[in-house]
């Protein structure tokens, strides 16, 4: 399997390991949690409160995606040292999945629910 140039360059290193799954954690934390934030501090006057609330917020959700990606990433790290081939098919079989789940939502947002129409009409539910 094809390591990137970042796996093959640093991925020995002890500190490479440790804050990868950090990384990731923070990257799908943020991501994935805006629109949340967004209507939360909507609702907050005072600034001082909406910048304490938003630092809460997102350290919590950088923890927990941190948390979350260790802990699914743990078992795979463990089979893929054990079981070659398993490793592999899990691999594949991840990536089909991921593919057609993201597939599905760009055709059922884009098209079914109207986003990629000339006048997008889309009501939240």
């Amino acid at each position: 399997m094809a390591r990137s140039l970042l796996g093959k360059t640093v991925g020995n290193l002890g500190l490479y390991q440790t804050l990868r799954p950090f990384v990731i954690g923070l990257v799908h934390g943020l991501a994935g949690s805006a629109a949340v934030a967004l209507l939360v501090l909507s609702t907050i006057k005072s600034p001082a409160w909406a910048t304490a609330y938003l630092l809460v917020f997102g350290l919590g959700t950088m923890a927990g995606m941190m948390l979350m990606t260790t802990a699914i990433a743990m078992p795979l790290a463990y089979t893929g040292k054990r079981f070659l081939g398993a490793s592999r098919l899990m691999t594949l079989t991840s990536g089909v999945f991921s593919m057609a789940f993201g597939l599905f939502l760009v055709y059922q947002i884009g098209l079914v629910d109207g986003l990629f129409r000339a006048q997008p009409h889309w009501i939240p539910q």
